[in-house]
């Protein structure tokens, strides 16, 4: 068994890889926009692990599901979405559409996760809150795959339940956030200090830099990895203001 995930701060990253080490310790997990990826595609049995976006797929895992369908038919495709505060059937969008390229669904399980929106101060959580989300994060995956062991599959968000509460609770309200990558990514070029930690970063490569400054295009997969490196927090994307940059290994360290 293998994994391969999509993670902006580190949670999907994180909950791919633990949940890969207790079902497989050989196991290779690696991120999407690696070409590790097609090789790690190969495999049988696979672990897709991505952060939910308004109850959807980010763009960039169904691109790939889709560039790459011919490779889906006969696997065995368990599914993990990470959360910060809701995600509806996040494991059942992506179950639909390997389902049409004849991958088997072995389960989903749907984690919630310290949040990865930087710029939305209503999101934001204590240090204690996040040591505890954490934790209880750890606790149901390593549950999880006890579970797996003796042939019981989590079934998070593959319910027809789950579908519509997906659909209705966000969805259908932020629809045109989720068809597309987006071009809302705003950088302050004044407090810029062009380091290109952003454009190193970016799993879309939806950043380059021009004249000694980053230049963003309409390729951006929300995933606010830019903006949790970026030195100066010269980068938003929702709101306006960086309030806290994210990283699971911020949060981890703060166990300790």
């Amino acid at each position: 068994m293998n994994a391969i995930y999509l993670s902006g701060t580190g949670n999907s990253k994180h909950a791919a890889t633990l949940l890969l080490n207790c079902l497989d310790p050989d196991g290779r997990a690696v991120p999407i926009e690696s070409e590790d990826a097609l090789a790690v595609l190969e495999s049988e049995e696979l672990i897709i692990a991505y952060p939910t976006q308004f109850s959807n797929i980010p763009y960039m895992v169904r691109e790939f599901i889709n560039k790459h369908g011919d490779s889906w038919k006969g696997k065995k495709v368990f599914l993990i979405t990470t959360m910060g505060l809701f995600s509806g059937d996040g494991t059942g969008c992506a179950a639909r559409l390997l389902r049409k390229y004849g991958a088997v669904i072995t389960g989903g399980l749907q984690i919630k996760m310290p949040d990865s929106v930087c710029d939305c101060k209503a999101l934001k959580k204590t240090a204690e809150q996040n040591n505890g989300i954490i934790k209880e994060a750890d606790r149901r995956i390593t549950e999880a795959a006890k579970l797996m062991k003796e042939g019981k599959y989590p079934q998070e968000g593959l319910s027809v339940f789950a579908h519509l509460a997906g659909l209705f609770g966000q969805r259908l309200w932020f629809y045109n956030k989720t068809t597309g990558y987006t071009d809302k990514l705003k950088i302050d070029t004044a407090r810029c200090i062009g380091c290109g930690l952003c454009a190193n970063n970016c799993p879309a490569q939806n950043l380059k830099i021009v004249d000694g400054k980053p230049v963003a295009s309409d390729h951006c997969t929300m995933c606010y990895r830019c903006i949790s490196k970026c030195p100066k927090q010269a980068i938003t994307l929702l709101g306006k203001e960086v309030y806290e940059q994210a990283s699971y290994e911020r949060y981890a360290n703060e166990l300790s």
